[in-house]
């Protein structure tokens, strides 16, 4: 597993700068290099390159972000966030430990389309025998296909028509500056609707410790400090992270 995991790792890292000039690319498109830069040769003034490489860093600081959006990092952490908020533990789990596990459930499910990425379009770059425009072609077509999958036609239309772009035929006719947010906002309406049913059997629990409380009279008793650990007991009992985990992955497989 550990070399699997090494694996897929590597494959994410390289495919940064690809997804990213895949997103921001379509100006830079014609360029064979990826990264090209020159200063003060004499044939392009120095403040043009210095623009040039401006751009190519804010490109790269963006494509974490990128990356986020076009995977179900988004789907994963929010629902993850739910959990913990419902349970009322504040902080635990903490933080990094929440963004770590959604990383790599975000990299288990994109594992196939980033292998197909990885063999369609960044290993033939690579080793030159693709052109920075074809790559850009052949890595948008696992990505689309993703994102499509898991993005409601209405989110869809709603910025194809803001686009004032033609209804594509297919999935591939889909601009990825369209499809991305309409896939964003999808998998936040996903996310929390899954939150929501989360939500229900902890709020149950809550509404019943209130309620004794009241009718013992006990009122100055805050109802939290009583009701968190009937919750941690329930969802201790009910196997509660290996279910949220399986939904997340279930999820994914529609």
């Amino acid at each position: 597993m550990r070399t699997i995991a090494r694996k897929y790792a590597k494959i994410a890292i390289g495919l940064i700068a690809l997804q990213a000039a895949l997103l921001f690319g379509g100006a830079a498109a014609h360029a064979e290099p990826i990264v090209g830069i020159t200063l003060g040769d004499g044939q392009e003034p120095v403040g043009a390159s210095a623009l040039s490489l401006l751009l190519i860093i804010t490109v790269l600081s963006l494509a974490p972000a990128i990356l986020v959006l076009m995977t179900s990092f988004t789907r994963i952490v929010i629902v993850l966030g739910f959990v913990r908020t419902s349970l009322g533990t504040q902080q635990m789990p903490p933080n990094q430990v929440l963004i770590g596990l959604a990383l790599f459930m975000t990299l288990f499910i994109m594992a196939p389309t980033l292998q197909q990425v990885n063999d369609q379009a960044l290993q033939p770059y690579l080793q030159h025998k693709l052109t920075q425009t074809e790559a850009l072609e052949k890595a948008a077509v696992p990505m689309k296909e993703f994102m499509y999958k898991h993005t409601r036609e209405k989110d869809l239309l709603l910025f194809l028509k803001y686009a004032k772009a033609e209804r594509p035929n297919t999935y591939q006719d889909i601009p990825i500056t369209v499809l991305v947010p309409a896939y964003a906002l999808s998998e936040l309406k996903t996310a929390f609707q899954m939150g929501f049913m989360i939500f229900i059997p902890f709020l149950v629990i809550d509404m019943v410790v209130a309620s004794t409380l009241m009718a013992m009279g006990m009122m100055m008793l805050p109802p939290v400090m009583i009701s968190l650990p009937f919750k941690i007991l329930l969802f201790v009992l009910v196997d509660g992270w290996y279910l949220v985990v399986k939904s997340l992955l279930t999820s994914f497989q529609s």
